[in-house]
């Protein structure tokens, strides 16, 4: 099998920051076109993870996502501190942070791309279980989160519903239920 992979022929960053790095990259393809220019996102990992406490109710988060223009309900999750020496453990803190729950159990579901045609990220999704709570939110500065438990019949409706619009979200909603043998939504 041929190799489909563009060779980098040069790469200038365009711009940087703590949450968006952009570059405009120079590129051959095997068939000998050049791409110039082809941009690229960079952005820290993320984490993501549907969150069990344990009465069985489901810990969701609403909040404004001002890129959408809308206050959206979605999974606990977030980007990827440097300091964070695992996917799982950025999720530990996420999750912590967020909701003020912590969990027994944190399995990892696998990753995905977020957008692998201009990105250059992935998203760990997990499944948490035995979640207590143990403390309030500790939000970021430019965080409101507001906490909503829903049960497993009512996030299976919103899935089925397209109730739902962060589709890495949903992603990790559906390979968790796989993995608690819910898989039908």
């Amino acid at each position: 099998m041929a190799s489909l992979e563009w060779k980098l022929l040069r790469s200038e960053y365009i711009y940087k920051d703590n949450w968006l790095t952009a570059r405009k990259d120079a590129c051959l393809t095997p068939g000998g076109k050049i791409v110039d220019p082809y941009y690229v996102l960079e952005y820290p990992n993320w984490v993501n993870g549907l969150a069990i406490a344990e009465d069985g109710q489901v810990i969701m988060v609403r909040q404004y996502r001002h890129g959408f223009g809308q206050t959206i309900l979605e999974l606990p999750g977030g980007a990827m501190d440097p300091t964070d020496a695992s996917p799982e453990i950025a999720m530990r803190r996420e999750l912590l942070e967020e909701t003020g729950y912590a969990f027994e159990t944190v399995i990892a579901l696998g990753d995905i791309c977020p957008n692998p045609a201009s990105s250059n990220n992935l998203t760990f999704m997990f499944l948490a279980t035995g979640g207590k709570k143990v403390q309030e939110q500790q939000l970021d500065q430019n965080e409101e989160i507001e906490i909503v438990h829903v049960s497993m019949e009512e996030l299976k409706e919103m899935v089925r519903g397209n109730k739902i619009r962060q589709s890495l979200h949903v992603t990790c909603i559906l390979y968790a239920l796989m993995r608690l043998g819910e898989g039908r939504i």
